[in-house]
């Protein structure tokens, strides 16, 4: 029986999937009996995240790595093949966010140190995944968490929107040079979605005041929002689908 949403016997990579969007996907990926190597730098959270996704009875590891260190990223990605044995879907979703510093008083450091995360250990994270998949000759899934400021204008987050809007970029063009492995590549553009990141905004009463009137669905997201979205990129159900990017926002972008 063709059962498309069923991922037993994958091993799927999630990066930042110790907290917020990324572990929303990683408890999708092993409810769905996807075996689960989340990457983090807090080695608390790894631990607590490892615990939870424990539970539903897949392999699961949780291994410290900074994505914008590319021998980090190397050195990890080593030891999830020599953990798991293969990589079949990785999502790169490990992400800093804005400070909310006006953009003229913005500093050169402040600025890299977005784009170190951000753009370039998403760089990193899909080159390595790549490779593997390459090498392996079997095909796999890439996929890359963007934000809806890569869509509106995002005052005091410039920073964060261009890397946003730079990965947008780069899974069209990768989507069209990875086809010809079987390796399809696709962004998840999440809208205001309660997190770590994004609490002190959240609980902010003129925040909600000014977004959470143009929600439709009237909720913040919530990372569980995110694990049906990872399931299906995950899973042979997305086999023809490629260079897309799905908005998962409440209807935000749209009203």
């Amino acid at each position: 029986m063709f059962e498309p949403f069923d991922l037993t016997g994958k091993v799927a990579l999630v990066t930042g999937g110790n907290s917020g969007i990324g572990l929303g996907f990683a408890e999708g990926l092993a409810k769905a009996h996807a075996d689960v190597c989340i990457w983090g730098t807090n080695e608390e959270k790894n631990a607590r995240a490892e615990q939870l996704l424990g539970r539903f009875g897949t392999r699961v590891a949780a291994l410290r790595c900074d994505v914008g260190d590319q021998e980090a990223v190397r050195a990890a990605m080593a030891e999830t093949l020599e953990r798991f044995g293969k990589v079949d879907a990785c999502f790169a979703n490990a992400g800093v966010g804005s400070r909310g510093t006006r953009f003229v008083d913005m500093t050169v450091e402040e600025w890299r140190d977005i784009f170190r995360v951000n753009m370039e250990g998403v760089f990193f994270t899909l080159q390595e995944s790549l490779k593997h998949m390459i090498e392996r000759g079997e095909g796999g899934s890439l996929v890359v968490t963007s934000s809806v400021s890569a869509i509106h204008g995002a005052p005091r987050a410039e920073h964060y929107a261009a890397t946003k809007a730079g990965v947008l970029a780069m899974v069209r063009g990768l989507a069209v040079e990875a086809a010809r492995y079987g390796v399809r590549v696709n962004a998840v553009v999440p809208g205001w979605i309660e997190t770590a990141m994004t609490e002190r905004a959240v609980a902010s009463e003129p925040f909600q005041e000014k977004v959470l009137t143009r929600i439709p669905v009237r909720r913040w997201g919530q990372p569980e929002d995110f694990s049906g979205i990872a399931v299906y990129l995950a899973s042979d159900a997305s086999n023809y689908h490629t260079a897309d990017s799905f908005v998962i926002d409440g209807g935000y972008s749209i009203f």
